[in-house]
């Protein structure tokens, strides 16, 4: 079953408090996504670093329940 875009924002959130998430459904069947994530506590960490945190916010649900997500972080611009 795919997932909401809502219950992607909501894991990365999660585990992410301060994450501000934009979810984009690419092909508007709920199971391939965008997610942009921009978040203070990737300052400083490689971009695999920040990306791996996110993947882990998902609990192992890539390939699953989420087919596909497109995956861009960042840092806030101060």
């Amino acid at each position: 079953m795919p997932m909401e875009a809502q219950a992607i924002e909501a894991l990365i959130v999660a585990a992410i408090p301060d994450a501000v998430v934009e979810i984009t459904d690419l092909a508007g069947d709920g199971d391939h996504y965008a997610a942009r994530v921009v978040s203070g506590s990737f300052r400083g960490k490689p971009r695999i670093a920040q990306q791996r945190a996110v993947y882990a916010a998902l609990g192992g649900r890539m390939g699953g329940e989420l087919h596909a997500l497109q995956l861009t972080t960042a840092v806030p611009q101060d």
